[in-house]
């Protein structure tokens, strides 16, 4: 989401530089679509997940580097993506030089976003986080959730500004269903995800009037695979792993029902290009995805790892044609509220007012996504 809205501000007439988090077989700087990006070493593996050690690395190997932007390129402002720990560095930045920052919390990096996984840190480090929230000039969350948990834990305004897609290319609204039904699972294949458990829903469904495309990869691809054998699924399910974006979106343009039965979200924004593409969503009753589906509306929302809940859910979905048709299509009107250009706009509007409205020449955001 850094990517795509630095991109959007460039589009609009301003200058962007990124600081971010190297790895061995990416530049150490470039151009992308206007975007100046900047990398340093900071030890991290992998690009789809990063761990706390490697996230402090990233702090403290981009300090200087990020510093120097300041004193040299003079930005009017810092839009640090994922407050925490990102936030940390551009509180540290903005201390030398007295640059605003702008805070942007996606969900794990908040009190109570992934708290069996992040709870006992926040404890540690709340007295320096609180430093951090209090002196950002704004802060903004990607979803009502994460709003709602930041204001909470840090006693002050956040601005939900969602996550949002590309709708130039946005279809036509949907007219019909596969025949036979066309499932899609999008994401990583971890414990969060719940794969096993997705599984066993559609060990569950009536009849085989039902294909379902499985799309991601992770520690358990395997598992999940030989639960689709021993539950007597898996002729019915493809498999894809990874897929690039343009796939992913033909998948999902040939989709009735995306399927998400997730532990925890922030805003999933596979569920996001669902809507784009009218696409009914079936999706655990987490408050991650209240910006994304309206029970009964657009979609489900089911009980999380309740399977009787899941499988009644979904098989009712599948027998009833019209209803499914009418979420479809309710979903593809929804999408419009995530239309990235609109989106930027709001950005765009809060990094303005971060360097209060002096503007003598285009806004110079400077962004740290980890």
């Amino acid at each position: 989401m850094a990517k795509v809205i630095a991109e959007q501000l460039v589009a609009r007439g301003h200058e962007v530089r990124v600081q971010t988090a190297g790895m061995r077989h990416l530049p150490t700087r470039e151009t992308t679509n206007g975007v100046e990006v900047f990398r340093t070493h900071s030890f991290r593996r992998r690009e789809d997940r990063c761990s706390v050690p490697e996230m402090g690395l990233f702090c403290a190997t981009s300090f200087r580097p990020t510093l120097r932007h300041c004193r040299e390129w003079k930005p009017d402002v810092i839009h640090a993506h994922f407050a925490m720990p990102t936030g940390l560095l551009a509180w540290a930045v903005h201390r030398q030089t007295r640059v605003p920052y702008v805070l942007t919390a996606h969900l794990g990096d908040v009190p109570g976003g992934v708290p069996e996984q992040t709870d006992r840190l926040f404890r540690l480090v709340d007295p320096l986080a609180q430093k951090v929230w209090r002196q950002a000039v704004a802060a903004t969350a990607v979803s009502s959730f994460v709003q709602e948990l930041a204001e909470r834990a840090y006693g002050r305004k956040v601005a939900r500004i969602l996550n949002g897609i590309d709708m130039s290319d946005s279809p036509p609204a949907p007219t019909s269903i596969a025949h036979p039904r066309r499932l899609v699972f999008i994401g990583r294949l971890n414990q969060q995800k719940c794969p096993l458990f997705l599984i066993e829903v559609l060990a569950g469904l009536e009849g085989s009037d039902w294909h379902m495309t499985l799309i991601g990869d992770g520690t358990l691809m395997e598992a999940t695979r030989r639960h689709a054998d021993a539950h007597g699924v898996a002729s019915r399910i493809e498999f894809t792993g990874w897929l690039p974006g343009a796939d992913v979106q033909q998948r999902l343009a040939g989709a009735d029902l995306l399927l998400m039965p997730s532990s925890f979200e922030g805003l999933p924004v596979a569920a996001i290009e669902a809507l784009k593409y009218g696409v009914a969503i079936a999706v655990s009753d987490i408050p991650g995805v209240r910006d994304v589906v309206t029970d009964g509306r657009n979609g489900l929302r089911l009980a999380v790892g309740d399977k009787a809940s899941w499988i009644a859910g979904v098989n009712s979905l599948l027998a009833d044609e019209p209803r499914l048709l009418a979420m479809k299509k309710a979903s593809h009107e929804h999408a419009r509220i995530f239309d990235l250009r609109h989106i930027a706009v709001e950005y765009e509007s809060v990094l303005e007012s971060a360097v209060h409205g002096s503007q003598a020449r285009p806004t110079s955001a400077f962004a740290h996504p980890t």
